[in-house]
């Protein structure tokens, strides 16, 4: 029976997850031919071959047992499936060759040793190391990082001094620890560092401030409407590319004007600032409301409440001492950043109240 591979996964692991859609020069900028033009780092035959190799496997059910759900009586499979690796299943996995980016597989190789030698030829591709490098930067320090930090971050990638490539220890050291992450000149520079993310925001809020679920249930929910919770919850993405695009410039602004892109900014909106800004409001007061915080179902129980809570112990301790309390906000949530004028007028208004009008 002729039948053809489905083609989605070899393209998201080409475009999204290894070598990008263009050639690049280890500093991530992008390989050109004589006309200036882009050079693309893999063709449609690429993806028809690299399909073949994906081929034959589904989730892997072997452990599943039915499970009581606690609290009732309805019973559902277990979830084994969704923490184990897929399982091959050799009969279904395509017997034709396979040649894409230089390398070619033959016909009628086991599935697990084509998907090595696939794993292979992407790892050692020389895009690997500038595409993923920089968009780790991006993550960890700034939406903008000069040629010179990718070329540094993606050599620490190719080889970590002892001959090893893909050391990811030695990728991230050198990505917090370059001079361009840690020198003071960044602290003034209006273009460096990131907007961060809202439920990085939230996340930093949470260990800030002892965040606790009483329960230890900690249902939190679904927190992805932008117009009354944070615009963004774990693994809700829209779609495979994610949140937020690496290379997204805000229309309208002194940054596309610039040429800079901010990434994180895909989610900001009139609606989304407004959600988070209620949304966090009313958590930071009075925490996260839970339906039968006891239960892993959404029952209604006598026990409904805010299970949810920072305890903000230490914030407490030196509530009376407005200069103290600000201090500690500023270090723990502004890494120090606040100028003198907004620290004034915080610490003004906690002392003496809001202002008229």
């Amino acid at each position: 029976t002729l039948f053809r591979s489905d083609e989605n996964y070899a393209r998201e692991i080409l475009q999204l997850m290894t070598i990008g859609l263009v050639e690049l020069n280890q500093d991530d900028t992008p390989k050109t031919d004589g006309t200036g033009k882009p050079l693309e780092s893999y063709t449609q035959a690429d993806v028809t071959n690299l399909a073949r190799v994906f081929t034959g496997y589904d989730y892997d059910q072997s452990q599943n047992q039915p499970t009581t759900v606690p609290g009732g009586t309805r019973v559902v499979p277990s979830t084994h499936f969704t923490r184990l690796p897929m399982a091959l299943k050799e009969s279904l996995h395509s017997t034709l060759p396979a040649t894409f980016l230089g390398t070619t597989i033959a016909a009628n190789t086991p599935g697990a040793a084509a998907l090595k030698t696939a794993l292979d030829t992407l790892f050692n591709h020389p895009n690997v190391g500038p595409f993923v490098g920089k968009q780790l930067i991006q993550r960890l320090v700034t939406s903008n990082p000069s040629p010179g930090y990718v070329a540094r971050v993606t050599a620490a990638f190719n080889n970590n001094g002892a001959g090893v490539r893909g050391d990811m220890r030695a990728v991230i050291r050198t990505i917090l620890l370059d001079d361009e992450a840690r020198a003071p000149a960044g602290l003034t520079q209006p273009g460096f560092g990131k907007l961060r993310e809202p439920m990085l925001r939230f996340v930093q809020w949470g260990r800030t401030f002892g965040l606790n679920s009483a329960q230890g249930s900690w249902k939190i929910g679904n927190t992805s409407d932008p117009g009354t919770r944070l615009g963004q919850s774990p693994l809700r993405s829209p779609s495979v590319f994610n949140f937020f695009r690496p290379g997204y410039v805000p229309p309208s602004t002194a940054l596309a004007a610039s040429g800079a892109v901010a990434p994180e900014f895909q989610l900001v909106n009139e609606s989304s600032v407004g959600g988070y800004l209620n949304y966090m409001q009313g958590v930071i007061r009075n925490g996260i409301y839970v339906n039968a915080p006891e239960l892993p179902n959404n029952g209604s129980t006598a026990s409904n409440g805010y299970d949810i809570k920072a305890s903000y112990v230490n914030e407490l301790a030196i509530v009376t001492d407005a200069d103290a309390l600000v201090a500690r906000i500023n270090l723990l949530m502004c890494a120090g950043q606040l100028s003198a004028a907004t620290i004034k007028l915080i610490v003004d208004t906690a002392e003496y109240g809001l202002p008229e009008g």
